[in-house]
Order: C-alpha cells, then sequence, then structure tokens
C-alpha cells in the first residue's frame, strides 16, 4: 500500500495559479477563513504506482503532488490546505475500488481522482456516485465513463477513445493508406479505442486485421509474425506502458520498422524514452504538447515544473494539474465542497489560460462532463536539441471537432434533486 500525504505551509506569492477570488474571500472574511484553515481539504489520488501502466501513473502523481503545493502556496482551496492522499490500484479493478472505500469511509476524502486503468476508473465511479463525493478522472480514457454511464459527480480531463482516434484516423489513411493492423489492449480502454478507430476506418473504405491482447502482455512475436504477413500500411500499436514499449522494441527486432508505418492514438511521452530510436516514430496524438510556443501560459509552467520533476512535464503530469485546479475553481465558484454544488459549478466554466494550458475555449462541457481540449497530432521522432523534444505538432483538433456532439456520446445527464 502507498500512502502520501501532501501540504505546504501556507505562504502566500503571485501566480502561478492563485485565484484572485481566494484572496478577496481572505480579506472579506478573515475569521471564518482562519477557522476554516484548521481543517485540511483532502484530495484521494488513486493510480496504478506498480504495474504495467506505473510509469504513467507516477507522472501524473508527480504533477499532483506539485500542483498541490502550489495551490497551498497561493492560499489553498477556500483558503484551507490542501492534504493529497495517494493510493496505489496496483492495475487491479478490486484493489481500486477498495481504496475508494478507504479513502471515503476513513479517510473523508472530499474529493476522489482516478484512475490510469480505465477499467478501475469506471468502477471507482460506482462507488463515488454512491457516496455523492466529487471525482474527477484525469487519465482513464473508455467512453461510458462520459457517454452511455455518465454520472453527476464525475469528470474526466483525459479525451475519450472516440476524440482520440476521430483526431488522427484521417491523418494516417491520408498519408499511409488504408490498410490497418491493430494490437490493442483487451480491457475497457482498448475495446472502445479499436471501436471507434475500426468505425472511422471502414467510413473511409479501408480493411483491417489485428489482435486483442492481455493489458500486461510482454511476448509479441505471434502478433507480430501476423502483422507481417498482413502487410499493413499501418501497424497501430494500442497498448500502453510496458506492454507498448515491449512491443515496440519487438517490432525493432523483427526489422518491421521499414515495412509499415507505426500510429495510433497515444505514444505517451514516458513509453517513447524507453524504447530504441528506430521505434520513436510513426504519427499520433498528444493530448498535450510542452511546445507550444503561442501560449505563453505554457512556459510559464514548464519552466516552474521542470526543476521540480528533472524533466519537461508530459500530458499526464498536465492532467493531473488540470484536475486539480479545476477542484479549485470549482469550489470556488459554489463557495463549497458538497459534490454536487461542485459538480453543477464546473460545468461549461471556462479555464482561464494558465490552468488550460492551451488556446481556445477549454472548459468541461456541462452534458457530458468531458474536458473539450485540444489534440496535438503529429510525429514522433528521436530527440531533436533538447531530450524531451520528441514530437512534432502537425495539426491540432479543437475537443469540439474530436468528440462530436453531447447526444452522439449517449450521455443522459441526471443530477439529484
Amino acid at each position: 500500500m502507498v500512502r502520501t500525504v501532501q501540504t505546504a505551509t501556507t505562504g502566500r506569492r503571485p501566480l502561478l495559479l492563485a485565484g484572485a477570488a481566494i484572496g478577496g474571500l481572505q480579506v472579506a472574511s478573515p475569521f471564518i477563513i482562519k477557522a476554516r484553515g484548521e481543517t485540511p481539504v483532502k484530495i484521494g489520488f488513486i493510480d496504478p504506482i506498480t504495474g504495467s501502466l506505473s510509469a504513467l501513473a507516477v507522472s501524473e502523481v508527480e504533477g499532483a503532488r506539485w500542483t498541490t503545493e502550489q495551490i497551498n502556496k497561493a492560499g489553498g482551496i477556500l483558503g484551507r490546505q490542501v492534504e493529497l492522499l495517494v493510493e496505489d490500484s496496483a492495475n487491479d479493478t478490486g484493489t481500486g475500488v477498495q481504496k475508494a472505500h478507504k479513502l471515503i469511509e476513513r479517510d473523508n476524502v472530499d474529493v476522489i481522482m482516478g484512475d490510469v486503468n480505465s477499467g478501475i476508473a469506471y468502477a471507482i465511479m460506482g462507488v463515488t456516485s454512491a457516496k455523492g463525493i466529487f471525482h474527477i478522472v484525469p487519465g482513464g480514457h473508455t467512453d461510458p465513463i462520459t457517454g452511455t454511464d455518465c454520472k453527476w459527480n464525475t469528470y474526466r480531463t483525459c479525451n475519450t477513445t472516440a476524440m482520440d482516434a476521430s483526431a488522427i484516423t484521417g491523418e494516417l489513411v491520408k498519408r499511409f493508406g488504408k490498410r490497418w493492423f491493430f494490437i490493442t489492449p483487451d480491457y475497457a480502454y482498448g475495446h472502445t479505442l479499436q471501436e471507434n478507430f475500426v468505425k472511422n476506418l471502414k467510413a473511409m473504405g479501408g480493411e483491417y486485421d489485428g489482435d486483442m491482447l492481455p493489458i500486461a502482455n510482454s511476448d509479441f512475436s505471434a502478433t507480430l509474425i501476423k502483422a507481417k504477413a498482413y502487410k499493413p500500411n499501418v501497424l497501430l500499436n494500442n497498448m500502453g506502458g510496458t506492454a507498448q514499449i515491449n512491443c515496440m522494441k519487438q517490432f525493432v527486432q523483427f526489422g518491421m520498422s521499414k515495412e509499415m508505418t507505426l500510429g495510433g492514438a497515444l505514444y505517451e511521452i514516458e513509453s517513447v524514452k524507453s524504447v530504441p530510436k528506430e521505434a520513436q516514430a510513426g504519427w499520433w496524438c498528444q493530448e498535450w504538447w510542452w511546445q507550444q510556443p503561442n501560449v505563453p501560459a505554457v512556459k510559464t509552467f514548464v519552466d516552474a515544473i521542470s526543476p521540480a520533476i528533472g524533466k519537461k512535464p508530459s500530458a499526464r503530469h498536465w492532467m493531473a494539474y488540470v484536475s486539480l485546479h479545476a477542484v479549485r475553481l470549482a469550489a470556488e465558484k459554489a463557495k463549497s465542497l458538497d459534490g454536487l454544488k461542485m459538480a453543477h459549478a464546473l460545468g461549461d466554466l471556462e479555464l482561464p489560460p494558465e490552468v488550460s494550458l492551451m488556446s481556445g475555449n477549454i472548459r468541461y462541457r456541462a452534458g457530458d462532463h468531458q474536458l473539450m481540449s485540444n489534440i496535438f497530432v503529429g510525429e514522433i521522432h528521436p530527440p531533436e536539441g533538447d531530450p524531451d523534444a520528441l514530437f512534432k505538432i502537425q495539426a491540432t483538433v479543437t475537443g469540439e471537432q474530436a468528440a462530436g456532439t453531447v447526444e452522439s456520446t449517449g450521455c443522459k445527464m441526471v443530477y439529484p434533486s
């Protein structure tokens, strides 16, 4: 079991992320805030710190710890310091659910966040909705979370699989062709991702083959032999974490890098850094990227967090950062930590640029609680200059363009009366 409490003293400084509302509230009601300040805001953070998705989870936790420290330095949430309680789901659904119960029933958290594993995030939703606890999913992508099984108390920061597939499919078909081979993890995320890819590919007249494999699969030889024989234009490696890394390494060992293009929805920087340069290739989505020259708030953020984590932040750091600030903004607007009031407050609330860290009207859509963030489509490559410069943006797709309408997601949001 991993349990970490992150606190910081209440120093005041301008920026990065202070809210003017907090400062004004402290001046207007100093005695009330002093009393509140004695009780911390508790946020439970559940992620697979061990297991095949651990590298992604560790980045999320790094981002959450750093953001918690910055929020506390700026005055906390509603004048109260924040405690971050981190629990390891161990990439296991039963464990994740158990940790959610523990955080809510024993630790009395005000908010739950998690999980990287979509299946675990989906299962935790059942606990948080029954308990009426405000829940943000920073990085679990399967569509029903903000689709057919959307819940009034749950918001999501990362994209849906439908959004990622929609953003990248046309680019792959246009550049490389319509014959695809999928290597996909056999759990919630993989199922919805491949379904969305197939729907888009068929609409463009394409064809496909592929295998679904265990989430922690390590030997891809049989599947890669099958892919080689199929002779696809594009090999879509939809695995994640160590499984994706192992698959990429074996892809290079099989000499396939000159025979087909790599591509897919997500090739996360944590994984790109762990493969041979021949596998640092292909066309993918990044859900956030640190090189956005026309968004000044991005440089401010990158310059502030990089020394603390020893590298440039990834999309996983960003997901945790945005999620924690969403809690702060929702609480400020609601003037409360009540789950129902916060859920109403966050819907369609435009995030300020120093929180969204991208251009445009970035908000959690009220109809399905999905963040409408930009998706960056481009090319992975070996480092150029900076060791973290591994991706080149070729197109930016807005969240609204990729997500479609609320009605198309199947979400029918129902709030308690």
